[in-house]
C-alpha cells in the first residue's frame, strides 16, 4: 500500500503531466472544475480545482462535492500517474471510479 505522501507525489506529477501537454490542445480541452480524489485504502481525499489544463490547490479535507470525483487505492493511483497502469485500462477494470458528466470525462480522457 502506497503512503499518503507517495498520493500526493502522485498527483503533483499528474498535475505536471498536465502542464507538459501542448499549449494549444491543453486549451482545446481545457475546463474549470472542482476535482477530489479518494483513496478509501488511506482514508484520505485529496481536493484541488482543474484550471486552464492544470491542477491547482491540492490539498485535504473537507471539501464541497467536487464536480469530478475520482476514486483509487493508493497503489492503483500511483501506477497509473507512474505510467504503469493507464487511465482507461484503470477505468475500464474498475480499478479507477470517476463520477462526472460525460462531457467532463471525455476532457479529461483526452488531457490524460
Amino acid at each position: 500500500m502506497a503512503t499518503w505522501e507517495e498520493c500526493r507525489q502522485a498527483l503533483e506529477r499528474l498535475a505536471d503531466k498536465l502542464q507538459d501537454v501542448d499549449e494549444d490542445e491543453r486549451k482545446r480541452h481545457a475546463f474549470d472544475r472542482s476535482l477530489s480524489c479518494r483513496v478509501p485504502d488511506l482514508d484520505v481525499t485529496f481536493t484541488g480545482r482543474l484550471e486552464d489544463g492544470h491542477i491547482r490547490d491540492i490539498g485535504t479535507g473537507e471539501a464541497e462535492r467536487a464536480q469530478i470525483r475520482l476514486t483509487a487505492d493508493s497503489d492503483d493511483l500511483v501506477a497509473m500517474t507512474d505510467g504503469h497502469l493507464g487511465f482507461g485500462q484503470a477505468w475500464l477494470s474498475g480499478k479507477v471510479k470517476v463520477e462526472a458528466g460525460v462531457r467532463d470525462l471525455l476532457r479529461l480522457r483526452s488531457m490524460l
